[in-house]
């Protein structure tokens, strides 16, 4: 019998799998889903409101009922997801943050509004860091004008127990100290909190792309900058060190933020780690595909789907986005 010529032109073909949409949608690797998306929103101080944020075309502050209103609909499209960045109220601030304990300020309250509207039919996660509540825009506590590591913890624990109390499933502390993981698993299990899980900001850089949530947030730094708590874009490795020191300290998930510019980091932190890792899809990459978007310079649906296919492709298990709804909504998955 003739053997085969396996070096015959043709023979071997990649192309044949790609023929039609059915045939690529069979052999296709990643999907993305709607349950993966979490849809982060910023809350008022107040029960009603809508503020548009010019940096983030779509995305508005929104009062408590506000809120109520958004996250129902959204349930309603599937988006079972949410993660609340809270505002205070006026003059609030100070330099230890302290409005951000207060189990009457505005997460809380979101919290308890959204749990009486929808029950566990959503999964709420809240942002844990003060630098919205701080007079001075900074993470943790300053002591002569430098954010003091240890005296920050305190603090930070007391923020996500008060979210706790009010109904969180996740907390999600985004400030960067050293040890505030077990410094929040200790104080949610000494206050009966401990089915309240913790996703941690494990890898969190000090980007640029961070512009247009600061706009959002009203929590940009009033001197200097956090290169001196958040990573630097230059370290991959480092990168590992951090997941690994948030999971034995008790994570229960993992972030890797920015996403899009860190998609290696994405992968190496998934291939380090079995625990859930979530990609944040953070506002200056949202915000530079609408604006081109809008300009029609590109397809926003295929861009935001291409991004988000490469978050899952890296591996990712859930994607922190602005542009959730708008995935679910006009059908770009």
């Amino acid at each position: 019998m003739r053997e085969p010529d396996v070096t015959r032109p043709g023979r071997v073909r990649p192309r044949r799998l790609r023929r039609g949409a059915a045939l690529r949608d069979l052999v296709a690797e990643t999907h993305v889903r709607t349950s993966q998306l979490i849809m982060p929103h910023f809350v008022l101080p107040s029960t009603a409101g809508v503020e548009p944020i010019p940096s983030m075309p779509g995305i508005s502050r929104l009062g408590v009922d506000d809120l109520v209103r958004a996250v129902e609909s959204d349930l309603r499209l599937g988006l079972r997801s949410v993660l609340l960045f809270g505002m205070p109220r006026d003059r609030a601030k100070d330099a230890t943050g302290s409005s951000a304990r207060d189990p009457e300020g505005t997460v809380p309250t979101a919290i308890r509004a959204l749990r009486g509207a929808l029950g566990s039919d959503i999964v709420v996660f809240t942002d844990v860091c003060l630098c919205a509540y701080t007079a001075h825009g900074h993470c943790g506590i300053l002591v002569n004008g430098v954010v003091d590591n240890d005296r920050s913890l305190g603090p930070i624990a007391e923020m996500a127990v008060v979210h706790a109390r009010a109904g969180a499933d996740m907390v999600a502390p985004s400030d960067m100290m050293d040890g505030r993981v077990a410094a929040i698993r200790d104080a949610l299990d000494r206050q009966g909190q401990s089915d309240v899980g913790i996703m941690s900001y494990a890898v969190k850089y000090a980007s640029a792309y961070y512009g247009p949530f600061r706009d959002a947030a009203h929590s940009s730094p009033q001197h200097g900058d956090r290169r001196g708590y958040q990573m630097d874009p230059r370290n991959a490795a480092e990168a590992v060190r951090e997941a690994r020191l948030d999971e034995a300290e008790g994570a229960d998930m993992l972030m890797v933020k920015p996403a899009l510019a860190y998609l290696d980091v994405i992968h190496r932190v998934r291939e380090a780690s079995t625990l859930p890792l979530a990609a944040y899809n953070v506002s200056g990459e949202y915000s530079a595909v609408k604006a081109a978007a809008e300009r029609g310079w590109l397809d926003e649906g295929a861009i935001v789907r291409e991004n988000l296919q490469a978050m899952v492709r890296a591996g990712a298990d859930m994607i922190i986005t602005y542009h959730a709804r708008d995935v679910v909504a006009k059908g770009w998955l």
